[in-house]
């Protein structure tokens, strides 16, 4: 057994799901392989009771999902320092299996390019894997692990070296497309990502669009990832596929108002530090089977 690997858990809560984070936290304590450290955030809440040993940090307004996380990176030392892996789960998620962890250990003992690990998220009821949690255009099978080119927030594992190379999430998305932001920084570096269909997390099947700012910061969030990371001559042609791909599916009238008000606001705000990737990034992408225009 590989146990060389310290590993950490960073759980973030709006204090209003106590029940399933009580459920979460028995789950991660119940790993196999050394204890893991946790700290659990509470992103503009008080936090409930917790078990004995858990880190908390309780902020006294929501900052938004990816620097609620970066909080909780802190907790751990600067970039989280005093681990050499951290898991990020959903509050409402559940570990079924007690060897993911011992499985993180030994992946990124095995592969010292290995920068990022994303889970298959599984409905607790059903089993089933929705299709957008698969992070890979070829998402039909979802028991196929792969390479990746991104991954997802809240059911993944990330060696503390990327964020001590590359930085943390970025604050000001608030929510949505944080976690590609961070794997192309990390892939631009020379990091890898994986996609482990037996690292399960279960979590209830939802629809994104249940956050009332979903449409909006999904398509404000899309352009600054766009001006921060792509080559120019790749910006326009990254946006305007996904302009086309937005109007394809139909939305709402409420919903494609909502998207194009993010559009331009994307476009008027700084969207942060500039560090286009690399050409030969966009090749590695493009081989991973999603080029950055898509």
């Amino acid at each position: 057994m590989t146990d060389t690997l310290k590993v950490g858990a960073v759980v973030l809560t709006m204090g209003n799901r106590p029940d399933e984070l009580r459920a979460l936290l028995d789950s991660v304590a119940k790993q196999d392989g050394d204890p893991i450290e946790v700290v659990v955030v509470g992103n503009g809440s008080p936090l409930p009771e917790l078990p004995d040993g858990v880190r908390t940090v309780e902020l006294p307004e929501n900052v938004g999902i990816p620097a609620g996380r970066n909080v909780g990176i802190e907790a751990f030392g600067p970039g989280g320092s005093e681990v050499d892996v951290l898991l990020f789960l959903d509050d409402d998620g559940l570990l079924p299996h007690t060897d993911t962890a011992e499985l993180c250990r030994q992946a990124f003992a095995a592969d010292p390019e290995l920068g990022i690990i994303s889970f298959r998220i599984a409905d607790p009821e059903t089993g089933t894997t929705q299709r957008r949690h698969v992070p890979r255009l070829r998402a039909s099978d979802p028991m196929r692990s792969s390479r990746v080119t991104t991954f997802l927030g809240g059911a993944n594992a990330v060696r503390t070296k990327v964020f001590a190379q590359v930085g943390g999430l970025p604050d000001d998305f608030f929510y949505a497309h944080e976690e590609t932001d961070l794997a192309w920084r990390a892939l631009d570096a020379g990091w890898m990502i994986d996609y482990r269909s037996d690292m399960v997390l279960h979590h209830p099947a939802t629809a994104p669009s249940r956050h009332a700012v979903y449409h909006r910061m999904v398509a404000r969030n899309r352009v600054w990832l766009a001006r921060r990371n792509l080559p120019v001559p790749l910006i326009p042609v990254y946006l305007g596929v996904w302009l086309l791909l937005t109007l394809a599916r139909r939305p709402s009238k409420a919903a494609l108002r909502a998207w194009l008000g993010g559009f331009r606001e994307g476009w008027k705000t700084p969207c942060g530090a500039r560090r286009p990737m690399k050409w030969r990034t966009v090749w590695r992408l493009t081989r991973l089977g999603r080029p950055p225009v898509i």
